[in-house]
């Protein structure tokens, strides 16, 4: 996780993204792309250098405009970083192109392993866009995506909870357990698996217990939790829990994976507390 790509529209969501990004980067010496895509008027087509390349003066004069302006908040964002997280480099990208097609891109171009973003704990009209961003991404992005919907003071993981039914798909969260495991040595790993009923409670255990084992995971503790839904238990658990970071895939390959639901894997990233870093599979 050291490639790290904060997109930003500037509200407080996408601030709480920046820094807890500045404190894992800090963690892994990684380096932080932050991404502002322009939203461009149809007739006015301009180079985020501010080279001009339609004919319409007065839009491209707009456009520069907000280009200037974007600038402006980004080298704030740089400068605030450097007090923030000395050491971190900070870099700024600006695109005019539609939001999902400049986050792949960015990715892509950038070589990012990890997308931070912002996101409102509950869906409103005025804050619709951002989480729509937000799901997209979580959709369509190739690497992990870690969803903030709260200040972060201090991204010191004590308590990580990685949710799933432990069937054979959840063996493709191991490489990024260990990977969080390495960078937070301390945490206890909490393997969570949501289940309707008690009579559920002694399969689940027994899965989670050959799991851990399976893929040699320190510091784990079992968990079964009664819920009617794995959408609204794992929120509930995490809270319970005082967890500072949840982790999920986004979906599955079986059918019968009731964790790996790309849904689920949203509503859970928008709704629980805590930030929760989702893995694409």
């Amino acid at each position: 996780m050291k490639n790290i790509l904060v997109p930003t529209d500037f509200s407080p969501e996408a601030h709480y993204a920046f820094e807890a990004a500045l404190q894992l980067a800090r963690r892994s010496r990684g380096h932080i792309t932050l991404l502002h895509v322009v939203d461009l008027p149809p007739v006015a087509h301009m180079a985020t250098s501010g080279s001009q390349v339609g004919d319409d003066g007065l839009n491209n004069v707009f456009v520069l405009k907000v280009l200037q302006a974007t600038k402006r908040r980004l080298h704030a964002l740089m400068a605030e970083g450097q007090q923030l997280a000395p050491g971190v480099v900070v870099t700024e990208l600006v695109l005019t192109t539609e939001f999902e097609a400049a986050v792949l891109e960015a990715i892509h171009d950038q070589h990012i392993d990890l997308v931070v973003m912002g996101a409102h704990e509950h869906t409103s009209w005025t804050r619709f866009f951002l989480n729509s961003n937000t799901e997209r991404v979580m959709r369509v992005a190739p690497c992990p995506v870690l969803t903030v919907k709260h200040p972060v003071a201090d991204f010191d993981v004590r308590h990580l909870v990685f949710a799933s039914d432990f069937a054979a798909e959840a063996d493709l969260a191991v490489p990024g357990l260990h990977q969080l495991q390495a960078l937070f040595p301390e945490a206890t790993l909490h393997l969570l698996d949501v289940v309707p009923s008690a009579d559920r409670h002694d399969q689940a255990l027994t899965a989670i217990h050959e799991f851990a084992d399976r893929h040699h995971l320190p510091h784990y503790e079992p968990e079964v939790f009664d819920a009617p839904q794995a959408s609204t238990g794992i929120p509930r658990f995490a809270e319970q829990a005082h967890a500072d970071l949840v982790v999920m895939l986004t979906h599955g390959r079986s059918a019968l994976s009731h964790l790996f639901q790309a849904s689920i894997s949203e509503t859970v990233a928008l709704h629980a507390n805590p930030p929760v870093l989702t893995l694409h599979v």
